[in-house]
């Protein structure tokens, strides 16, 4: 049967759809040629003579319509695609009332709508988890209703059909909780921590084999609940949340789930050899105020949002995991996000676990950061001026399966309301749209791509690269007399040109033929022709170079040839044959730019992202601001400005033409001034340990710098450092 609606002023509003106000996309424009009798002449960048740039990427408010949800506390809203996403559940303050609604989202035409569902429609619930399945399934887990009955069933939703469908469970089910968290992966639904009777914490992991519907027995790991999961590297993680002292920290655990039966074996009936243990009743607590219930801890996990105070802890589980469990617990770093202060949301893309830190009042810092889990190193992505409006708070994130983009649902803080004088505060009515490609995230597929999945193959088992890459590898930059089999060749500007030099170095071959080039890179034009879009387009065109064989490409010969090496082998990884180095691929960057090739561009700003030191970061700047790359170059900016004293002793920084060091000594802030050794000492001594001079200063590090100060005299600056235990 249908679910009934509610009265549209408890649950959601209603408004009409306004019209959709799409930006048409971008159009990429193909670089002009020219040719002479012999070779074909690519088109320089704009490298030497540039002036303008991007205004940079800032994620935008999208405002919705139609029936609104309200602002519900422990709700799930969860993204699943094409443009949609679906929220269940969730206590509503306003009204005292507990809710098993279902209402999508549609981002394309920005509406809400209540979504008539059938089947075993589950009872009321707040603090479960609703986690993607198979691309078209909703699999809901625990909670807790109206009555503080902790559950423990699994419900699954049919996004195609809207029918709710219970499983055959077997086995016996974990403890009923709420606040926990849940992620799938390999078919299997990992469900650990949360809350359950009298506010305790529970420290249990367990799964449920989807193929069998069979639960795993119960294993201790670590008591946390309003905590994030998932699983990367064959283990899985957990961040953030608050632990059995009601204490939040910043710990991060992981448990191996590689190598061990008790994970990796399929469940079958009657394995779960646990004791069924009973729920237990308290009373849920009441906000008052006017503002939506966040708690004490202002913690948000998973799909699941706000939190509230506990006490006693819960009973430990008997048994211990058949994987070994590790943690890390990071102590001091200028990039480590406060867990004190902001409203948090923890969600895992690329192999990194990204800490949005969004405003909870008009004070808190916020910020984007990641935590890179190969080398456990944080960095600050974006500052929160950069992301966030202050008038407005967010209390839901979710992201899609690729880990490309992320979605922040809220509403304005301004004491707006509509005709019925509701505030606009009471309802979901807004959503931040962030495109985490801007920030150099790769996203799911791509940083499964770049990790070793195969060996080479038979005819070059040594080699780094994997599949046929490895093979193709061996035949580029062979001459045809080794019988390599090249049919192609392709010049560049010697390295050690000067780009200083008068604008005829730039001009029409014809007129300029005695203009240096690099040796000759022989290749082999149908692995360019089938990787290359613009070379296809080109050669269709039957250009000069279609006769001659031969290409001219006015970019420095090391970043061509690297670009050449990454069209064979589709790999732009760090080895010390032929492998590029940052400098390379700050080229490639530059060349992805110019021929329209949007994941060599993303690999590139991810890398260099990543890698940016002492030794490359005006020159990954100069790059930056040429691709107009404006995430990137503003970091660069900020590493060279933090380590000036340094920066401008390197080969890269001496390499910048005259208007490039102008343009780089500008990033500074007006105000800035160069501190000597003594004073950066002292101001060192000062800021031990805590790396702040005063209340409301932070220090650069190194023996000189560029400390630019602020209105509010807030020094900017970052350090890659990391004091861990």
């Amino acid at each position: 049967m249908a679910q009934p609606a509610f009265p549209a002023n408890s649950l959601f509003s209603t408004n009409p759809p306004a019209p959709n106000n799409t930006p048409s996309p971008a159009i990429a424009t193909t670089p002009a040629s020219s040719s002479s009798n012999n070779t074909f002449l690519m088109t320089a960048s704009p490298v030497r003579n540039r002036k303008s740039t991007s205004d940079g990427y800032k994620p935008k408010i999208i405002t919705t319509v139609g029936a609104k949800p309200a602002c519900l506390v422990n709700a799930s809203v969860t993204y699943v695609g094409n443009d949609m996403m679906y929220a269940f559940g969730g206590f509503d303050q306003y009204t005292d009332e507990v809710y098993n609604h279902v209402l999508k989202l549609n981002l394309a035409c920005r509406q809400w709508s209540l979504v008539d569902n059938f089947g075993d429609i589950p009872g009321v619930r707040m603090g479960h988890t609703a986690s993607l399945w198979q691309g078209d399934k909703l699999l809901v887990f625990g909670g807790e209703n109206e009555h503080r009955q902790h559950l423990s069933d699994v419900i699954v939703f049919d996004l195609k059909t809207a029918y709710w469908t219970q499983p055959e469970i077997h086995g016996t089910p974990p403890r009923g909780r709420a606040r926990h968290s849940a992620v799938i992966y390999d078919d299997k639904l990992y469900i650990s921590g949360g809350q359950t009777g009298h506010d305790s914490v529970l420290d249990d992991i367990c799964f449920l084999d989807l193929k069998t519907w069979t639960w795993s027995r119960s294993w201790k790991f670590v008591p946390r609940y309003d905590h994030a999961s998932w699983i990367w590297n064959g283990r899985i993680w957990i961040f953030g949340g608050i632990n059995d002292e009601m204490e939040k920290n910043n710990e991060i655990w992981w448990l191996d789930l590689r190598g061990s039966p008790g994970f990796e074996n399929a469940m079958t009936y009657g394995t779960g050899d646990r004791q069924m243990i009973s729920s237990r009743y308290s009373r849920f607590p009441n906000n008052a105020s006017g503002q939506p219930a966040t708690g004490s801890t202002g913690y948000v996990a998973n799909s699941s949002v706000q939190s509230y105070p506990s006490a006693s802890s819960a009973s430990r589980s008997p048994y211990a995991a058949p994987g070994s469990i590790s943690s890390l617990k990071f102590h001091s770093s200028p990039n480590l996000p406060s867990q004190a202060a902001g409203m948090h949301f923890h969600v895992f893309s690329s192999g990194c676990m990204l800490d949005f830190v969004t405003p909870a009042e008009l004070t808190c810092e916020t910020s984007l950061s990641s935590l890179e889990l190969d080398t456990l190193r944080w960095q600050k992505l974006a500052d929160g001026k950069d992301l966030y409006s202050p008038n407005f708070r967010w209390h839901y994130c979710t992201v899609n399966a690729e880990g490309t983009h992320a979605w922040l649902l809220g509403s304005s803080v301004e004491p707006s309301a509509d005709g019925n004088g509701v505030s606009a505060s009471e309802y979901l009515s807004d959503v931040l749209a962030i495109d985490l490609r801007k920030y150099g995230i790769l996203g799911n597929e791509l940083a499964t791509d770049s990790r070793p999945k195969m060996p080479s193959s038979d005819a070059n088992v040594s080699s780094h690269l994997t599949g046929i890459g490895a093979d193709l590898s061996l035949t580029f930059d062979q001459p045809p007399e080794s019988g390599s089999g090249a049919d192609f060749i392709i010049t560049a500007d010697p390295d050690d040109m000067d780009y200083d030099a008068s604008p005829s170095t730039e001009a029409n071959p014809t007129s300029n033929a005695m203009a240096p080039v690099s040796r000759p890179i022989h290749v082999h034009k149908l692995i360019l022709h089938a990787r290359w879009p613009h070379f296809a387009r080109l050669w269709s065109a039957q250009m000069s170079e279609f006769h001659s064989k031969k290409m001219h490409i006015p970019e420095p010969y090391s970043a061509v040839r690297a670009f050449l090496f990454y069209l064979y082998t589709d790999s732009i990884a760090p080895h010390p044959q032929n492998g590029p180095n940052l400098n390379d691929v700050a080229g490639m960057l530059v060349m992805a730019n110019i021929y329209d090739m949007p994941r060599l561009r993303l690999l590139c700003v991810h890398r260099l992202g990543r890698e940016l030191d002492i030794e490359h970061a005006a020159t990954i700047w100069e790059r930056a601001s040429t691709a107009n790359e404006e995430w990137l170059k503003r970091r660069a900016a900020a590493f060279c400005l933090q380590n000036w004293g340094r920066v401008v002793r390197t080969a890269s920084f001496k390499n910048l033409n005259h208007a490039s060091l102008i343009e780089l000594c500008s990033e500074s802030d007006v105000d800035s001034r160069v501190v000597g050794g003594e004073e950066l000492e002292l101001l060192g001594a000062l800021n031990r340990p805590f790396g702040n001079f005063g209340s409301t200063r932070k220090r650069s590090l190194g023996s000189a710098g560029v400390v630019a100060v602020d209105e509010e005299g807030e020094e900017e600056g970052e350090d890659d450092g990391m004091d861990v235990n």
